[in-house]
């Protein structure tokens, strides 16, 4: 069997190789159509190693940073912003409508892996910026790219009281250990990593190829008490082919996570699938040889002692941290701003820096959660208001509505090629428009809806409580005289990650964009009238059967369907 025509790719030259090449065409300042010449298209897949990605405006790249944990310093979260503002711009000529009244010309988005997205990056100035990152210690190499991608971790990790223990020395351990390692530079397809000591799980290892969570063990001899360290979960993952990741029998000390990691990544590599892309993510190797066999392959390949699990620590799922919450350090909280899509303005992120810097003590930092928002940590107590009350934190308040506080949006059609909506501007205006129009319980905090423009899950639907994939829609004329073609989705209900974890049920299928929000407001008042005392919205669409809950949506006014546009 063949290789696939990436993989060929990557075994004409090591895509690592690609990072000293880089510098080479901004230095000749060749453009695309000479890079190609020069390297081949396959040129194009291996520059993602770089943490460069083709966007779909030729002659610019999105430009993706590594933010292990989601821990940056005031110095690092000032450069990224500085970088966005200077770098990021978009031409007067591409002025977009839909989108450049609501973020401006240069922007940075954060991402569902604590990552740093810009776009409009020209050859010729990455160079400069990574002269700009390698001063504060950050880095885009790997950032995109079948490799090890950013390690996830809590946001909160070293704050907050639920926390077993800081797990963030590990999590910078096993990225410094995999970033630019030739040997795990080329591996079958993206491998994604998560790790933590918070009983919470707000790092999301249930949908990661490998997740690391607290756990303790009992120590030999009798009353000799616990040994803190991690248990093992694997093949998790979303896109097509969805799978939650399955526990292990290992137990494992903070000392050895590197080394686990290595064996994991290096039984994929040997195991793994080559040959046909669809099917080479680690959790369909999971999935084949099974859990079982899967350990024992890791455990073959691992050169320190795994025990067998001990006793698990994770409590739930709260993956959310918006809001001002108290830290374990007396006097002091940290403030989880609410950012609608994930973008901020490279001169807000600057502000955010420096606000960083004159109300926190010594140690604080920027937080990146996997919700798209961002904490500004070791804010004493008396300074919260001052912070909260400055001009770049007006778009980003911590006391937001519960949509706007749970809205996701991957890059949409904006620049992505692959998307067949737009995203951030429509879930940013839909999340305030839910607020104003749907009264919803008191205890409802937060209702996750995220918008993924096409099939791929960069925003995580399957776990949302309501979760839109992007489709083109054929709609009714006014005069029935034939079908437009609009943009529109598929919506699903009731997905939701921890204890009672399950992936969306995909109940309408090509609703107009046009009609969604009417049919949300439908479902809302059809679920505050019925639901239980305490009922989550995902727990009600999981009780109600999908033909009523299809039955309400289809109540709302709004562009009336004719199926799906594809292949027209």
């Amino acid at each position: 069997m063949s290789l696939n025509t990436t993989e060929q790719w990557k075994q004409e030259k090591h895509p690592l190789d690609v990072v000293a090449d880089l510098r080479e065409y901004a230095e000749e300042e060749l453009g695309f159509d000479e890079i190609e010449e020069r390297a081949g298209d396959g040129e194009w897949e291996r520059l993602k190693w770089a943490g460069t990605y083709t966007q779909k405006q030729e002659g610019y790249f999105m430009m993706r940073t590594k933010v292990p944990g989601g821990h940056l310093t005031p110095e690092q979260a000032e450069v990224i912003g500085e970088v966005a503002d200077e770098y990021a711009v978009q031409p007067e000529e591409e002025y977009d409508e839909v989108n450049d009244d609501y973020w401006g010309d240069a922007y940075l988005d954060i991402t569902t892996r604590q990552d740093i997205q810009m776009h409009w990056i020209r050859v010729e100035d990455i160079p400069e910026i990574w002269d700009k990152y390698d001063e504060v210690g950050l880095t885009t190499i790997q950032g995109c790219g079948d490799s090890a991608r950013n390690v996830l971790g809590c946001p909160a990790a070293g704050l907050d009281e639920h926390e077993c223990f800081d797990a963030q020395p590990v999590i910078d351990a096993v990225s410094d250990y995999f970033t630019g390692n030739r040997e795990f530079g080329n591996l079958p397809r993206k491998f994604k990593m998560t790790i933590t000591g918070c009983k919470h799980d707000c790092a999301q290892s249930q949908i990661n190829d490998v997740g690391l969570v607290p756990a303790k063990k009992e120590l030999d001899g009798e009353g000799a008490g616990y040994t803190y360290g991690f248990h093992l979960r694997v093949g998790g993952g979303l896109s097509d082919g969805p799978r939650m990741a399955s526990n292990l029998d290992v137990f494992v000390r903070p000392e050895d996570a590197v080394e686990l990691c290595r064996a994991i990544a290096q039984t994929f590599k040997e195991l793994g699938d080559r040959h046909n892309r669809g099917v080479c993510r680690m959790r369909y190797l999971v999935q084949q040889m099974g859990p079982e066999n899967f350990e024992q392959a890791v455990r073959e390949r691992c050169d320190v002692e795994l025990p067998e699990s001990g006793i698990d620590l994770t409590e739930g799922y709260v993956g959310d941290h918006v809001g001002v919450h108290d830290q374990k350090q007396e006097g002091l909280q940290y403030v989880g701003f609410n950012v609608i899509s994930g973008r901020v303005g490279g001169d807000e992120f600057v502000e955010a820096a420096r606000a960083a810097k004159e109300y926190g003590t010594e140690e604080s930092t920027i937080r990146l959660a996997t919700d798209q928002n961002f904490l500004i940590t070791h804010v004493p107590e008396e300074n919260v208001e001052d912070l909260v009350n400055e001009e770049f934190a007006e778009d980003y308040q911590p006391d937001p509505g519960p949509f706007s506080r749970g809205a996701v949006a991957c890059t949409g059609t904006e620049y992505c090629k692959y998307a067949i909506i737009e995203t951030k501007a429509r879930t940013k205006q839909w999340a305030r428009q839910l607020d104003e129009q749907i009264e919803t319980p008191d205890d409802l905090d937060v209702v996750r809806m995220h918008m993924s423009g096409c099939s791929a899950s960069c925003a995580q639907p399957q776990i949302a409580d309501v979760g839109f994939r992007g489709e083109t829609v054929k709609v009714e004329t006014a005069d029935n005289s034939d079908d437009d073609i609009v943009e529109g989705m598929d919506v699903g209900l009731g997905g939701s990650l921890g204890a009672d974890n399950a992936f969306i049920d995909w109940v309408e299928t090509a609703v107009p964009a046009g009609s969604v929000t009417d049919a949300l407001e439908e479902l809302f008042a059809v679920y505050t009238e019925e639901r239980t005392e305490g009922e989550r919205f995902y727990e009600w669409t999981r009780r109600v059967d999908n033909d009523r809950l299809r039955t309400v949506m289809q109540r709302a006014d709004g562009p009336v369907s004719t199926g799906v546009a594809h292949g027209d």
